[in-house]
């Protein structure tokens, strides 16, 4: 029998880890071997603590939930539990973030901000690994202010801004507006974006607390038909839900939050891995997949007087979640064909897949407008499937990124190539996990992208479908660009030392993962058997995604092939363009005004950054000043202080972002406090 406590440990242990990190930076200890081994061995008991536990949950069917009293004035709890959905959680983030850790003892070495790196690095895993298992939302919300905190501060870790580690092509400007940005300001925009999505969440957990009374998720599941019925009364049912979803929208880089996403490539390369693969933009799917059996069962089970209108509300709020993901996918894939800088077009790629999986639980919840349990279980662990299989490739892919940008010594692919002569072992890597990506069978990114397409065909969402069969065509053709520039091409400019491989703390992490896209794929039969457990033990109220493993394994029907084989005929378009034609596409650009435009439009993202920040940074920036003005004359002497206060804050917010120590005293309070909760629960 498992003890409850090691629930609790899996999100603890990396807080603790992060904590006497912190110590010993405070006490002068500087040794970077010191905080990285510090860090990826409180990351390996976590992981070792969640395959435990996982595998329990999973092989006796038995849920583990571990809590006690925190605030009883408010009926919340300090509450840990794994189900089905949760074990796979929780053991995907630990070994993911252990293996990202391993490779940043590697990356980091020699860099001045060591000790801070791995800091926030495991309070940032500790962070994730709290949503993922939290069973009241007060609990997961400070989990999911913890990523967003911790992303700040490492997405601007080179906060001194040079532009090395800038992204986007410095003097860029589309419609007046600057298109490259410097570390201090994509960690501003980081937490902004998220920001603006937190406070409909916000909102909406407030609504599901006065209606229900209680914070617990399990308990909010419980009382679904009564709460969801009164919101439908008042015709508020799908803004609720919609408020409440916001979160996780722009957590997980949807449209129109995707913008933070692009920017924070400015981070070191395994922060991109850690965000991109295990947490941050996965915490807003995971919210997404938790509530979707939530709001599916509220919604079969409301009074009959208000059935009709619940099921009808509730239907078109997830049409409206399937129909973003689908936008994003293409959108963001149409991005990636022209992008030349690596991570940049892998985080164009990683907003487009989470694309794909908020169209699996969108379209399954669809489906509650024909009462089919079956089929919205299948399609809810169809988007847990892609969630799984994408963290692995889409991880393989970032860290491979890390060493090709460090011997390319940029960020652009034009400058690096014949990677594949002196790197083979990298090389393998970037193709099983590029394949994967690409959606090739036997790799595990085929499986379960099929299964998500065939959740959109299955609710009749037919745009949706479109749009996904489509992305999928992008997806191999950006891809194969990618590899065949980087690997099989040579470089526009002659390096100045010959490429080898990555030292073995670096190649290990992303070999291991690249083989794991393919071993997964390989046995996607016993893992369908895995996923169809999970959603046995994953309820909401009295509703379980129980649905037969056969419906979670890919048939080779003539939509399968079709889309199968527009995949495979756009990676031998563009290896012939690109390696046997030699088309010389800046040439291209030069004699056509319609193809310069086109390629404008996609690399300049659609225009949609220039119009935001046009819209409502300058837009409220001169509303601002001009009320100002006509206020100023009415009562001048109070807006002079209320400018001098402000003057004096956006001075101590600039010290901030440029690098003043004093921000990481927030984080020791936060550290404080979850040290206290950890004591309490060890030795009560």
């Amino acid at each position: 029998m498992v003890s409850p406590v090691l629930a609790t440990l899996i999100w603890g242990i990396p807080y603790i880890g992060a904590g006497i990190i912190g110590i010993l930076y405070v006490l002068g200890v500087k040794n970077e071997k010191v905080h990285g081994v510090l860090s990826a061995a409180s990351l390996f008991i976590a992981a070792i603590l969640a395959t435990i536990v996982g595998y329990h949950v999973l092989a006796s069917g038995q849920p583990i939930l571990h809590e006690f009293k925190w605030i009883p004035s408010i009926n919340v709890r300090v509450s840990t539990y794994i189900d089905g959905l949760s074990a796979i959680m929780v053991i995907l983030v630990s070994w993911l973030s252990f293996l990202i850790g391993v490779y940043s003892i590697e990356y980091m070495k020699g860099d001045w901000g060591v000790p801070r790196y791995f800091f926030f690095f495991t309070f940032f895993v500790g962070s994730m690994l709290l949503v993922v298992s939290a069973n009241n939302l007060l609990l997961l919300f400070i989990g999911w202010e913890g990523t967003g905190l911790a992303s700040y501060a490492l997405i601007g870790h080179w906060y001194t801004d040079e532009e090395e580690y800038w992204v986007g092509v410095p003097g860029r400007r589309a419609m007046g507006v600057p298109m490259y940005f410097e570390p201090s300001h994509s960690g501003l925009r980081a937490i902004l974006f998220t920001r603006v999505g937190d406070i409909g969440m916000l909102i909406g957990m407030a609504i599901m607390y006065y209606l229900t009374g209680t914070l617990s998720i399990t308990g909010i599941a419980a009382k679904a038909p009564s709460w969801m019925a009164w919101l439908a009364s008042h015709h508020v049912l799908t803004l609720t839900l919609v408020l409440f979803t916001l979160g996780a929208l722009a957590k997980s880089a949807q449209f129109p939050f995707h913008e933070w996403l692009v920017t924070a490539m400015t981070g070191p390369t395994p922060v991109s891995a850690l965000i991109h693969a295990a947490t941050m933009v996965k915490a807003g799917i995971y919210l997404v997949l938790r509530f979707a059996p939530i709001f599916y069962y509220g919604a079969l089970n409301a009074p009959a007087p208000l059935h009709a209108i619940v099921v009808h509300d509730t239907y078109q709020y997830f049409m409206l979640v399937a129909g973003l993901g689908a936008v994003t996918a293409f959108m963001l894939a149409t991005m990636a064909l022209v992008s030349n800088e690596f991570k940049l077009i892998l985080a164009f790629s990683t907003a487009s897949q989470i694309g794909y999986m908020f169209l699996a639980a969108g379209a399954a919840g669809m489906l509650v407008a024909e009462g089919n349990v079956e089929g919205f279980a299948a399609g809810v662990l169809a988007g847990l499937s892609h969630l799984m299989s994408h963290a692995v490739f889409k991880a393989a892919l970032f860290l491979i990124s890390g060493w090709a940008l460090h011997v390319a010594h940029s960020r652009f692919i034009d400058k690096m190539g014949d990677y594949a002569k002196y790197m083979k072992l990298t090389a393998i890597s970037m193709w099983l996990a590029g394949l994967s990506l690409m959606g090739i069978p036997p790799l595990s990114g085929f499986f379960s992208k099929e299964l998500t397409l065939h959740a959109a065909e299955e609710a009749h969402f037919q745009s949706g479908f479109l749009l996904g069969a489509l992305t999928a065509l992008l997806t191999a053709a950006y891809t194969t660009r990618l590899i065949v520039r980087v690997f099989h091409m040579p470089p526009y400019e002659e390096p100045e030392h010959k490429p080898h491989e990555a030292p073995i703390l670096m190649l290990g992490p992303y070999f291991i993962l690249a083989l794991a896209a393919l071993v997964l794929g390989a046995s996607w039969w016993w893992l369908a058997k895995v996923f169809a457990k999970a959603g046995e033990l994953t309820r909401a109220g009295q509703l379980a995604l129980r649905v037969p493993a056969k419906m979670l394994i890919v048939h080779f029907t003539p939509v399968v092939d079709a889309v199968l084989a527009g995949a495979i005929a756009s990676i031998l378009i563009v290896w012939y363009l690109y390696k046997i034609a030699a088309v010389n596409f800046r040439a291209l650009l030069a004699r056509s005004a319609l193809a310069k435009a086109t390629y404008d439009f996609l690399f300049d993202r659609w225009y949609i950054n220039a119009v935001i920040y046009i819209v409502f940074v300058y837009g409220f920036a001169g509303l601002a000043l001009w009320l100002a003005g006509v206020d100023f004359a009415i009562d001048w002497f109070y807006h002079i202080g209320l400018i001098a206060f402000f003057g004096a804050l956006s001075f101590a917010t600039r010290a901030l972002q440029r690098g003043r120590p004093d921000y990481i005293v927030s984080m020791y309070l936060y550290m404080a406090g979850i040290a206290l909760l950890l004591a309490y629960i060890l030795w009560r």
